[in-house]
């Protein structure tokens, strides 16, 4: 791969990962609760999963989950299932004005970190897209190394993105952790989580 070509394939991965999805909310949700740290470590989970996947694309394992309609068919349900649960808990939090309802311990420690991963890797259409854009950018004679590196661009890049959203959120978190904004938040990022839990489902 040439220096030109892999500007290429950076531009193309800048428009991904600026793209907003589950990721996204679970990263600006555990931001609100638990401050950059808590927002970092949702990130953490989010990346390890998202470098578990692109793994997979690059050595040939997402081909076989992708062509086998019974898994990849179980693991968008899953996907689906799961994103709905936070959707609709934060949804019910919302309702009853009680305290932010994306997690019990103020958005930090092992929750983040797992609902970083699990809202990532029970995501297979993140698994399809390294699958789609990743053959475009790689030649006949292209080795695993080279796979990988550009299946890592994609996590480094997206979780420098969704760092910088969390330094954001971080910034006005005062205004963000006030009652009413935080229900509005609530229902917001529930709602956003179920229809994207609703999508996977129905794709």
């Amino acid at each position: 791969m040439t220096v030109h070509e892999y500007v290429g394939y950076l531009a193309v991965v800048v428009l991904v990962v600026l793209a907003p999805g589950p990721d996204t909310v679970i990263t600006l949700q555990h931001s609100v609760l638990g401050g950059l740290r808590g927002g970092a470590r949702a990130v953490t989970g989010i990346c390890a999963a998202s470098l578990v996947q692109g793994s997979a694309a690059a050595l040939g394992v997402g081909a076989l989950i992708t062509g086998s309609q019974p898994v990849f068919t179980a693991l968008r349900w899953l996907g689906a299932a799961y994103l709905c649960f936070l959707g609709a808990r934060a949804l019910w939090s919302a309702c009853r004005g009680d305290g932010p309802g994306w997690a019990a311990d103020g958005g930090s420690g092992d929750r983040a970190l797992r609902a970083g991963f699990l809202s990532n890797i029970t995501n297979p259409k993140i698994l399809a897209l390294y699958l789609s854009v990743l053959p475009q950018f790689l030649h006949a004679d292209s080795g695993v190394a080279q796979a990988l590196l550009l299946a890592y661009t994609v996590a480094v890049l997206g979780s420098l993105w969704l760092l910088c959203l969390a330094a954001f959120v971080h910034r006005v978190r005062p205004w963000l952790a006030r009652r009413v904004v935080r229900r509005l938040l609530d229902a917001v990022a529930g709602a956003a989580l179920v229809t994207f839990g609703a999508r996977l489902a129905s794709d």
